[in-house]
């Protein structure tokens, strides 16, 4: 009965520590969640497509990658609030650590206001948030 009580107490043990393992997350700075960033950045949010600028063929000017760049799109009815070019996110120039990884889960920036259309008001969790934010931190700022 003994060693049944101690073999539990093992399993215990190991299962929350196993569980507290799982519950941890890399820290914001970390190799791992710069690239969750980048993916997010780049093939769910798709960013580039709004905050790159574009040469004479359509192409991403690479060396201004998310520097920002005025919208090739209109609303078809005007809409007062319409940003009519994109902002520098390279570097995240203004925002300091909160409120980006806030405006990435709520879409409200840190002047209290959502962000102006045709910008979505993404819902990131709080992990895929801070990744975001690293990854654009991580950025040289555009000059």
């Amino acid at each position: 009965m003994k060693k049944l009580v101690v073999a539990a107490a093992a399993v215990a043990l190991l299962c929350v520590s196993i569980m507290a393992g799982q519950n941890a997350k890399p820290p914001a700075s970390s190799k791992a969640a710069i690239a969750r960033g980048k993916y997010l950045v780049e093939n769910v949010g798709m960013c580039g497509d709004c905050h790159t600028p574009r040469n004479e063929k359509g192409e991403f000017i690479k060396e201004q990658w998310l520097t920002g760049a005025p919208f090739p799109f209109k609303p078809i009815a005007p809409m007062p609030v319409w940003a009519e070019k994109s902002v520098n996110i390279a570097g995240l120039p203004g925002w300091d650590k909160d409120a980006a990884v806030k405006f990435m889960m709520t879409g409200i920036a840190y002047n209290g206001l959502p962000a102006r259309p045709p910008m979505p008001e993404y819902r990131f969790n709080r992990t895929d948030s801070e990744a975001v934010v690293a990854y654009l931190r991580s950025l040289s700022p555009a000059k």
